[in-house]
């Protein structure tokens, strides 16, 4: 990001153009990419659970949602609250450069995706529920097979040549004149978000300390190993050995936790949901678009359904982008500096995901 904003003041257009040619390829390619992440992740997560856990899958589901889906609305409230003081609205500034003139694509290539988002989560809750209460293991073995497909696309394409889709963005945008007056804002926005995840997670802990007359911050402090381990790897699905061990300690039950841990680490984002809220805030409002609390609630529900498969893949944040072009009508530019921030912040959001795990498998097991 900033690589791309220093180059673009005094790159020739030429050198521009190269990258804005990849860009229009490779933003229709993620645009293919992600309706299959979900199809393959989500229904694998669904197929995989065990049949006679009907109950322990109902109460851990709407935990898991009614987490993802208030904090990213107490986001939207703080942020409402606190960026007017520190955010300037500019409403001249521009996040669309024209992509004609001197900063053409060199060549235009259609890829439209084979499913859209909407379809391919229904298709993946079909498809799983359908495998999950029938003896289609034909079908089953065909959706695991699916999935190493699109992880190994995810694996040796989309996270390598992601930060060249963002320098390319940044480049174009500086070239263009832009962008270069909100890098103080969102400095102060990443603080925020830090602050908030870390507001939920303590809210979280109290009311399973509560529900299960537990010392609160001892359970965190149990659950700090995995914590760090996430940081360190930004990645739920591996540190799923680390927080079966430590959710284990503060549960008491290990059936318990060996079912809740696993599906979180696909399914719980409430760290992704404040990151993404607030960027996208902090945005609308640096440009002076209104903020609409009806479009962002129903933004806030797009976010929970479509980014289950996101914690549990390198790179899942570029789930987020079909949600923001959707529900916000947000440019690539604004879509490129949301992802930026989302993947700076990608190590304290996968470590705020497993310390509220958890919590979510505290309150399931007082709840059976």
């Amino acid at each position: 990001m900033f690589a791309g904003i220093a180059m673009g003041l005094f790159m020739p257009s030429w050198f521009v153009r190269i990258f804005v040619t990849f860009n229009a390829f490779f933003g229709q390619f993620i645009g293919f990419l992600v309706p299959l992440i979900i199809l393959a992740l989500v229904t694998a997560a669904i197929a995989n659970t065990e049949r006679n856990a009907g109950r322990m899958l109902t109460i851990t589901l709407i935990i898991v949602f009614a987490s993802t889906i208030l904090s990213g609305l107490c986001s939207y409230g703080l942020g409402n609250l606190l960026f007017p003081h520190f955010i300037e609205q500019d409403s001249d500034l521009a996040l669309s450069p024209q992509t004609g003139g001197i900063f053409a694509p060199y060549l235009c290539v259609q890829l439209p995706p084979a499913l859209d988002v909407m379809s391919a989560l229904v298709l993946a809750l079909m498809l799983g529920l359908g495998i999950r209460s029938s003896s289609a293991d034909g079908l089953k073995k065909a959706i695991v097979e699916l999935q190493d497909v699109v992880m190994l696309s995810i694996e040796r394409v989309l996270v390598p040549l992601l930060p060249v889709y963002i320098y390319g963005i940044f480049l174009h945008m500086s070239a263009a004149g832009e962008v270069t007056g909100l890098l103080s804002d969102f400095l102060l926005v990443l603080l925020l978000i830090v602050g908030v995840q870390l507001l939920w997670i303590v809210l979280l802990y109290i009311i399973a300390g509560i529900i299960t007359r537990k010392n609160p911050f001892r359970l965190v402090w149990t659950m700090l190993p995995a914590s760090v381990f996430a940081f360190a790897t930004s990645s739920s699905a591996a540190t799923i050995p680390i927080t079966l061990q430590q959710t284990k300690k503060i549960v008491g039950n290990n059936d318990t936790a060996s079912f809740v841990v696993p599906l979180c680490a696909n399914l719980h984002i409430p760290g992704l949901n404040i990151a993404v809220v607030m960027c996208a805030m902090a945005l609308m409002m640096a440009i002076g678009w209104p903020i609409d609390i009806l479009t962002f609630v129903a933004f806030v529900l797009m976010l929970a359904v479509t980014c289950v498969a996101a914690p549990g893949i390198p790179g899942g944040s570029v789930a987020v982008l079909p949600v923001l072009a959707s529900v916000l009508n947000f440019t690539p530019e604004m879509q490129a500096i949301c992802l930026s921030l989302c993947i700076a912040l990608d190590a304290p959001v996968t470590a705020v995901n497993v310390l509220c795990d958890g919590a979510v498998a505290l309150i399931v097991e007082k709840q059976m």
